[in-house]
């Protein structure tokens, strides 16, 4: 399985082809989807006429840009010319018009890339697993029967299974960083604002698009496509003046790096934070000054759940609801129904205040580190662990929704496997605007380790 900077490298050097490329992830497809429906829709003879155009411009020596060619999926989220977003629903119509590409997506097309397809995601995006009315459940490279987890598993597992050697997610609460966690891929939650959203989502200054790859090199290098301005967002932040890619490899000798193990107030499976530790371990023997160190904050499950619920209410208050949506989904509209402005109001005063923690803690600590979730993947078409003693996916995900709240950059890297074979992820967090600054600690435990190399189970079958 080729990354996507040894794609474009071999594209340069005439050593690799796009048309090659691109007939590999086809083929990942056509071999693997069935066992884990990662994808809505693929277009193998519109990939396939992007390829050779892609091959004819690198024989030309005029690629698009540095994506040119490498193969690429869309979370069915994301806005696409010519193709629907269904979001997963029952609801939208298909017929459209699906006349403009979200930004990152025409980002994309500007660079060359090759575009597979969109992938699965659960209703609206409102859960930490994936699976939907429309489109069924969505399993793990691992273990078919195992959640990917949400809700961009649909993108995790493509690229987990050499679907395509990039994909695009979205992030409202966890939802690129839990399903790399699960399937043993990388993916990065942006700054807010650094790769733009259009038309807005209904969660608010939530949600982030994401990178999602197997290194974190290759999230670098996408990263590097689809960040920067574009006028349809209001809340865009300017175009990046400098590669991602710039400073990757300069290691982690003398950074500080706080690690906590569980936040203060989390608790996680044996297994997941002995891994944890041990990953941690690495960045130490790196030259990295670790301190054992929780942020000082309490669990702001509760305000995020008043924003988050609200955002679902929001979703359906244009429908006529009915059986065909996601019983979950009601549900937690229902609530958010029920919350007034001053709700609103004081779960963003928590927002703001735990912002405010957040930036004098990375005065005195360049990153944090923590467990990316406390768990591994549980039964596929669940949305909560068996035993769980609550209903809702913010109950197993404490590690990802605070920094959705705070839009810090939070990267998540495989750290290793359980007894039964299944992923854990580190994430690594950085004050806002130094997404660099994780893409350099992630590469960092990347090239001192091979966990990001191994294959998954079903690919090995």
């Amino acid at each position: 399985m080729t990354q996507a900077t040894e794609l474009v490298e071999g594209y340069r050097t005439g050593a690799l082809s796009p048309v090659e490329a691109t007939q590999y992830a086809l083929d990942a497809i056509e071999k693997y989807d069935e066992q884990v429906n990662a994808f809505v829709l693929v277009d193998a003879e519109g990939a396939l006429a992007a390829a050779k155009e892609s091959e004819a411009r690198w024989r030309a020596g005029t690629p698009l840009g540095p994506g040119d060619g490498v193969p690429t999926s869309i979370k069915d989220a994301l806005w696409t010319i010519g193709w629907p977003t269904m979001r997963g629903s029952t609801m939208i119509d298909p017929a459209g018009p699906w006349d403009q590409d979200a930004p990152s997506v025409a980002r994309l097309r500007e660079t060359g890339a090759v575009i597979l397809g969109k992938t699965t995601t659960p209703e609206y995006s409102w859960k930490g697993v994936t699976d939907s009315y429309t489109y069924g459940a969505t399993g793990n490279p691992w273990d078919a029967t195992k959640t990917s987890g949400g809700s961009s598993g649909g993108s995790a597992t493509a690229v987990g299974l050499g679907m395509g050697a990039w994909s695009l997610g979205t992030d409202g609460g966890g939802s690129v960083r839990i399903p790399a966690a699960f399937t043993g891929t990388v993916a990065l939650k942006p700054t807010y604002g650094l790769i733009p959203l259009f038309p807005a989502s209904a969660f608010g200054t939530l949600s982030h698009a994401g990178p999602m790859t197997r290194t974190v090199r290759d999230t670098a290098a996408l990263l590097d496509v689809v960040s920067g301005f574009d006028s349809r967002d209001w809340s865009a932040m300017p175009t990046p003046p400098t590669s991602f890619l710039n400073g990757i490899d300069d290691g982690v000798a003398g950074l500080r790096i706080a690690f906590s193990a569980d936040l203060g107030f989390v608790n996680n499976d044996p297994e997941v934070e002995a891994l944890v530790r041990a990953a941690v371990g690495v960045l130490a023997d790196a030259g990295a000054i670790v301190t054992e160190v929780d942020p000082g904050f309490t669990d702001p499950i509760d305000a995020f759940n008043v924003l988050w619920w609200s955002g679902a209410a929001k979703v359906l208050s244009s429908y006529e609801v009915d059986d065909r949506v996601d019983p979950g989904l009601r549900r937690v509209a229902e609530l958010g129904s029920a919350y007034s402005a001053s709700d609103f109001l004081d779960a963003t005063t928590i927002r703001m205040d735990l912002g405010t923690l957040m930036g004098k803690f990375h005065e005195q600590y360049d990153v944090l580190v923590t467990p990316t979730l406390p768990i591994t993947a549980f039964p596929v078409g669940q949305d909560v662990p068996d035993g769980s003693a609550s209903p809702d996916w913010t109950d197993w995900t404490p590690y990802t929704y605070p920094f959705n709240l705070t839009q810090q950059p939070a990267l998540s890297v495989p750290c290793g496997f359980t007894k039964a074979g299944l992923p854990a992820g580190l994430q690594v967090v950085a004050a806002r605007h130094a997404d660099a600054l994780t893409l350099r600690v992630g590469q960092a435990y990347q090239a001192a380790t091979d966990w990001h190399l191994r294959t998954p189970t079903l690919e090995a079958q």
